[in-house]
Formats: C-alpha cells, sequence, structure tokens
C-alpha cells in the first residue's frame, strides 16, 4: 500500500514538474523591463545573426522600428532565440543571444 502510494505521488511530481518547464524557459533567461532603464540600447539591423549581452546587464533592443527593453538576470550563461523573449510582433526568431557571465560576479584568485 505505502509502495503504490509512493509511487503515485512521484508519478504527480513528475507530470508537475515537465509541465512547469515551458513555463520556467521564460523567465530563466530574464525580465522584461521598462525601456527607460537600460544600460544601453542595441538596434539590430536587418539579417542580424546574434546579440551578445551580459548577464544582469539591462538593454534596450530595437529590431525593424521596434523595441523592447530586457534585463538578462539569467542562471548562468544561455544562448537561447531572441524570440522566445521578444513580445508579440517583433520578429527576432532567428536572432541568437549568448549571454556572457557579468564580470562583476567573477571573483579574483587572491
Amino acid at each position: 500500500m505505502f509502495i503504490r502510494k509512493l509511487m503515485t505521488l512521484t508519478g504527480i511530481a513528475a507530470l508537475s514538474a515537465a509541465f512547469s518547464i515551458p513555463a520556467l524557459a521564460h523567465t530563466h533567461r530574464g525580465t522584461a523591463v521598462g525601456a527607460g532603464n537600460a544600460d544601453r540600447t542595441v538596434t539590430l539591423a536587418d539579417g542580424a545573426k546574434y546579440l551578445n549581452v551580459r548577464r544582469n546587464e539591462t538593454v534596450r533592443i530595437d529590431v525593424a522600428g521596434k523595441s523592447f527593453a530586457w534585463r538578462f538576470d539569467s542562471f548562468g550563461t544561455p544562448v537561447f532565440k531572441l524570440g522566445e523573449i521578444a513580445p508579440q510582433g517583433v520578429d527576432a526568431r532567428d536572432i541568437m543571444v549568448y549571454v556572457a557571465e557579468d564580470p562583476a560576479s567573477i571573483s579574483g584568485g587572491d
């Protein structure tokens, strides 16, 4: 009886985790912010293939005349498509984002 309950609870927990992963995919890449909070502005030209940013950097991103601001307070240094975080109507699906480590968070070896 105990084993059956344990198996059921384990299965429910696994399903819950599996269904929550897509919801987390957006948030682990950072946070949408107001454009006035940006550290810098990047205008991506037609045909741009990539965007380089630093972890914890806030960037206003202009794509084809539309803009949004994003704080890359991500977990680690992910590589992902800009279209995964761009608001609806911003055509950024083929632009890759490369997140480098924040130099301020790297400790010295003294």
